[in-house]
């Protein structure tokens, strides 16, 4: 049971809609998701979408730019959903073809009458829904109709002789008739009926007829001659053609005249004969040989041309046509090939080309667009809206909000061991104290050994570069620490509670690195989270990385998830990509984290001093991806 079917322009239009009688369903909320979630954000490769309870499955017409949307029940299990939106885009694409050529569709005051149609697909399509299959019982499989069977004796049936034993066989051990005695062990034998004896007979004497009269006439042919003979060979010639090859020998003066055909001997004659055929022959097979490498030579062309770059197999088709997935699947096979290499997860190299594959397909090109062009121009607006953030996460405008409200801005940092927590954090403290504000630190690793004694370097570090003088002896930077094995959500809570008294504007978290398997560290982390609430929980992550990365956050976000006691689980909210020098022109990891999560990159680490934090620029790792 449907709960709604819409159809929606790119544009933003709603053309026509058809909800469930008697039953208000608000599908406004579950469509803005679905535009807001997938389509904006280049994730349409898969044509299923869940927000709530409501799962809908949706369709692009890339032709006319249209959405066809089916919403109902998660609960349910419909198989005809996918006819029905095939059916009544076909319907309405012959119906509106000449309005949605024209642009004049959305201009229509009047709501379009397609209650009627509608119901009929509808109809149409339930009708035809697979049923499950139901098992057989016993008494009706073929398994049980064959064992009645052989229980049935047909009375009409004669019994065959070969049940009864004859009264004149010999027993074993005795001789027969004919003297001879009969084997130790004797083989049953199939009692044939006397019409079958004779017939076998037939077929016999037949066959040694045919025998004879064989011999008899290879007999006549000659071909019975066992002796050796001497072998000839084809165009060899034999001693007769010595003089005629012999071109060593002067010729006869002929005067300019050509010779007497009477002058040119029998074996002569015959040599030319069969040189003429030989040369025909051999005329035919150059021209056949010469014919196939033709051919050979341009389906190797073709091939070469088809091969050539990434996008080079299709830069020869141009025109004005609709794209299908056939002339599609080879270029995205390539494009699949070369995001791997580039460092992207293989599952979001191969869902990215879905995306792809969807947005393009039924794509009408214009005239002078060639099939390579309008695959990378896709996929470079993909992957530039992929790494655009849904939201903008601005630190500086959140801090000044947070200054008004006379509180601290949090910020959490947490990821796996090693990846460079504690530097980054260092890094952002120097911007945030480049921009004006006093920072404290939480020293939240009380398990590592050292971690502390290395937020103290950063600390003393930080303050050397904007002594306190400066700000009326007061220093920017402070580092709240209360030693190890402590808990860590407890420090956490101390220390906001502390900046607060000491109207220090932001507090850094520093917390343990913990793999995403490691349940009790990750139990931890989602305690302190959900008992502190910080503003931002940034995720650091390398991005050396590939298919680990997606492994990652995947897994912290449901381990907080998981581990939260809230309602409204906390989870990750943006990402900080490290070590972002060191890898060249792969930066595969910023698109597999930014895809799975859907959080932005806030900053990406260049180098290892504490100006050297940037923010993403999205274009610039798109071109370094399609380089």
């Amino acid at each position: 049971m449907l709960d709604f079917f819409t159809i929606l322009s790119k544009g933003g239009f709603v053309l026509w809609c058809y909800t469930l009688q008697g039953v208000k369903t608000n599908f406004t909320e579950p469509i803005n998701a679905l535009i807001k979630d997938v389509i904006l954000q280049e994730r349409s490769g898969t044509a299923n979408f869940v927000h709530g309870a409501v799962q809908m499955k949706y369709k692009l017409d890339n032709e006319y730019e249209l959405i066809f949307v089916v919403g109902y029940q998660t609960i349910l299990t419909l198989s005809y959903v996918d006819k029905l939106i095939d059916d009544v885009q076909q319907r309405f694409r012959d119906k509106y073809r000449q309005k949605l050529l024209d642009g004049t569709l959305c201009l229509l005051k009047t709501p379009f009458n397609c209650a009627s149609e509608f119901a009929q697909l509808l109809k149409l399509a339930e009708q035809s829904q697979v049923k499950a299959p139901v098992m057989k019982t016993y008494e009706k499989s073929a398994k049980s109709q064959k064992t009645i069977n052989s229980l049935k004796i047909e009375k009409n049936k004669k019994e065959t002789p070969v049940n009864k034993k004859s009264k004149n066989s010999p027993k074993p051990g005795q001789n027969s008739s004919s003297g001879k005695s009969p084997d130790a062990s004797p083989k049953p034998r199939k009692v044939e009926e006397p019409s079958d004896v004779a017939r076998q007979r037939e077929l016999f004497i037949q066959k040694q007829l045919q025998a004879r009269s064989n011999k008899t006439d290879k007999k006549k042919k000659g071909l019975s001659d066992k002796s050796k003979k001497e072998r000839v060979w084809d165009n060899g010639g034999t001693a007769k053609d010595a003089p005629v090859l012999d071109y060593s020998s002067p010729k006869p003066q002929t005067n300019g005249h050509e010779p007497d055909m009477e002058l040119v001997t029998e074996t002569e004659q015959s040599w030319v004969n069969r040189s003429s055929s030989i040369q025909a022959l051999e005329v035919e097979e150059v021209e056949t040989y010469d014919a196939v490498e033709v051919q050979k030579t341009s389906a190797a062309e073709s091939d070469k041309k088809s091969s050539a770059g990434l996008f080079g197999m299709f830069r020869s088709l141009v025109g004005s046509k609709a794209l299908t997935k056939e002339a599609l699947q080879p270029v995205l096979d390539t494009m699949s090939d070369h995001l791997i290499g580039k460092n992207v997860a293989a599952d979001i190299a191969s869902k990215m080309c879905e995306s792809v594959a969807t947005k393009l397909e039924g794509k009408v090109l214009g005239t002078f667009s060639t099939i390579a062009y309008a695959v990378k121009q896709s996929l470079n607006e993909s992957l530039v809206q992929i790494l655009t953030p849904k939201r903008r996460v601005d630190i500086l405008r959140d801090v000044l909000e947070a200054q008004r409200s006379a509180r601290p801005y949090v910020v959490t940092f947490c990821g796996v061991n090693g990846v460079g927590k504690s530097t980054n954090l260092a890094k952002i403290c120097f911007w945030l104290m480049e921009n004006g504000f006093r920072v404290m630190i939480a020293a939240c690793d009380t398990f590592r050994a050292g971690a502390v004694e290395q937020l103290r370097t950063h600390v003393a570090r930080l303050n050397a570069l904007h002594p306190p003088s400066k700000n009326n002896g007061i220093s920017q930077v402070h580092l709240y620490e209360k030693g190890y094995g402590k808990d860590a959500a407890g420090i956490a809570m101390q220390a906001i509670y502390a900046a607060r008294d000491q109207r220090y504007d932001v507090v850094l978290v520093d917390t343990a690195g913990r793999m995403q398997d490691n349940e009790p560290l990750m139990r931890a982390l989602a305690k302190l989270i959900s008992v502190n609430s910080p503003d931002l929980v940034l995720f650091v992550g390398e991005a050396l990385v590939g298919n680990e990365a997606v492994d990652q956050l995947v897994k912290f976000n449901q381990a907080l998830a998981d581990h939260s006691n809230s309602q409204e689980p906390r989870i990750i909210d943006g990402i900080v990509l490290t070590k972002f020098d060191t890898i060249d022109d792969k930066v595969g990891a910023a698109i597999s984290m930014t895809y799975i999560t859907g959080q932005p990159i806030v900053f990406v680490g260049i180098g290892q001093s504490y100006p050297d934090l940037r923010s993403l620029n999205p274009k610039a790792v798109v071109q370094a991806l399609l380089k």
